[in-house]
Order: C-alpha cells, then sequence, then structure tokens
C-alpha cells in the first residue's frame, strides 16, 4: 500500500499519517479505540508483526498466518466502552468487512483490550 493512500481503518486520513507512524513503532495508539482501528489496518496490509506486537503477552499465539487470498475492505466501529487515554482497560465492538474471490462477508467482534505500561494491547475477544 501507497503510504499516501487512504488508511483502511476508515478515518480518511493518509495511511503514512494514520496508522503507519503506529506499525512502525514510531507512535503508540492513545485510545483502545485507536488500537482497533490500526490493528484492522494490519489486517488490511498484511502486517502480521504489528498484530503479533499489539497482541497482549498473555494472550498471544506464536504467530499469525494471513490469507493472501482475502482482503479487508472497510471497519465499522459498532460500540466502545472505555479505552481512553486515561483508563486501564476497554472494549470495541466491530464489523469487519471482508472479500475472499467470489464470496464478501463480515465479522463481527467484541474486543477486549488493556493498557500496560502505557501501551494498548488486544487481549481477546468474542464473535457474534
Amino acid at each position: 500500500m501507497s503510504t499516501a493512500e487512504r488508511c483502511p481503518c476508515g478515518l480518511g486520513e493518509p495511511f503514512a499519517e494514520c496508522c503507519a507512524p503506529l506499525h512502525s513503532g514510531e507512535r503508540r495508539a492513545s485510545t483502545a479505540e485507536q488500537l482497533m482501528r490500526s490493528r484492522f489496518s494490519a489486517f488490511a496490509v498484511g502486517d502480521a508483526s504489528y498484530l503479533l506486537a499489539s497482541w497482549h503477552p498473555s494472550t498471544r499465539p506464536d504467530e499469525v498466518e494471513l490469507d493472501p487470498e482475502q482482503r479487508w475492505v472497510h471497519l465499522e466501529i459498532l460500540e466502545r466502552t472505555g479505552g481512553g487515554p486515561f483508563d486501564s482497560a476497554g472494549t470495541v465492538r466491530f464489523r469487519a468487512h471482508y472479500r475472499l474471490p467470489g464470496e464478501r462477508g463480515t465479522l463481527t467482534e467484541n474486543s477486549r483490550f488493556a493498557k500496560e505500561g502505557g501501551a494498548w494491547y488486544y487481549v481477546d475477544g468474542d464473535h457474534e
């Protein structure tokens, strides 16, 4: 993805100014929602290393395998609880739209996040 293209997270900013600095470690997410959006962008651009780095150590898998045929195309934030700059936990309920060859689908999840040492981490989530 070109850094001048719009960020996949849906905020309308160029990728270079939105989620790319989080992916590179130049900046940290300031809220649970920002981390959720940056993780969606990581799925969209195929950045498995960022997905692992932003996953809480207590629930982090050894590896993340991304399907090269799956394209993540749109993110909807449905609800959020906590997860602000001064919180230590939060949830973000979202719907992610994807495409596979000959198929379109959605994934709806209520994700849990924790903030430790000034950094937000994805803990786990319940799929609907």
